[in-house]
């Protein structure tokens, strides 16, 4: 169970992440405004803004100092809202509701549902390009592009693109294995994670065995989340997880609960938990709240 001084110091950087977030949505305004609303509807529809979280706490792990850190705080949170806007959409997993409320598409249509994942995802790296463009000096400009390079790859094709492109395959084909279901997971969930930490850890200048440590604990820490996602799908309410559960066995999906049943999973939940923590603690740098924040996940309750 989570502390009160934890619960408070999570809602105060909570708070401080979606500041940073909202101030760089697009204005709603000129021919275009009516994707612009689409745009700030879906990130403004709610959720727990972890992964800038992990991001500014991995930055302050190895001493972070660079300002260009709220850029690359508000892309990696529009390409997890990019992704959830088109995961909605009818030809994924056609959920109506997200958090509680009326998904993108549902609101705006399919067409616009289309074009605001589209926009969010180009304003990643509008907004991140432009922090390596104005980069004060070479060291770090090459940190920035680093970090743009990171939350690319594990945006793509090799990462959370992939993963979703192996899960729409595997649902038309019938296909099920635990093989692909862990590629599925660590691409489609954990691949963001990692990102989030390497990114947070690049622009502070880590070395390249901290990142790659940071890569490591992400992805342990994104299964365990996955999985533990897939546990609420089965147990959870529309009021505990803000969305119809058991859309998963609906769409005739495989998850870990399927696969493995509901008390292996808490058990690989724990342990996955456990191994994030120990790379985390072994990693260089001081974890303080971090070590804290994915201890807590295990837990969640949303």
């Amino acid at each position: 169970m989570a502390s009160d001084g934890f619960k408070s110091l999570l809602k105060e950087k909570t708070s401080e992440a979606e500041k940073t977030v909202l101030s760089f949505l697009p204005e709603e305004s000129g021919f275009q405004r009516d994707v612009a609303e689409a745009v700030n509807y879906g990130v403004r529809s709610g959720g727990k803004r972890l992964r800038p979280i992990l991001m500014k706490e991995a930055f302050l792990m190895y001493g972070g100092q660079d300002p260009a850190i709220d850029a690359f705080m508000a892309a990696i949170e529009f390409i997890h809202n990019y992704s959830l806007i088109h995961d909605d959409l009818e030809a994924m997993d056609n959920d109506e509701y997200r958090r509680g409320i009326k998904t993108t598409h549902a609101v705006y249509g399919e067409g616009m549902g289309v074009l605001a994942g589209d926009a969010l995802l180009n304003l990643v790296y509008e907004i991140t390009s432009s922090q390596v463009m104005d980069s004060p000096d070479m060291e770090t400009m090459k940190r920035r592009a680093l970090a743009q390079h990171i939350l690319a790859d594990k945006a793509g094709i090799n990462g959370m693109v992939g993963g979703q492109s192996a899960d729409l395959s595997a649902e038309k084909r019938g296909e099920a294995s635990e093989e692909l279901l862990l590629f599925m997971d660590e691409k489609k969930t954990a691949c963001l994670m990692e990102a989030s930490l390497m990114a947070g850890a690049a622009l502070a200048g880590a070395s390249e065995d901290d990142i790659r440590s940071m890569e490591e604990c992400g992805s342990a820490m994104g299964i365990a989340f996955q999985i533990r996602d897939d546990i609420l799908d089965v147990t959870g309410s529309r009021e505990e997880i803000g969305k119809d559960a058991g859309s998963d066995e609906k769409n005739g999906k495989m998850t870990y609960v399927s696969v493995y049943g509901l008390e292996e999973c808490r058990r690989k939940v724990e342990e996955l938990t456990d191994k994030a923590l120990s790379i985390l603690k072994d990693a260089g740098g001081d974890p303080g709240f971090l070590s804290d924040l994915i201890a807590s996940l295990s837990g969640r309750s949303k």
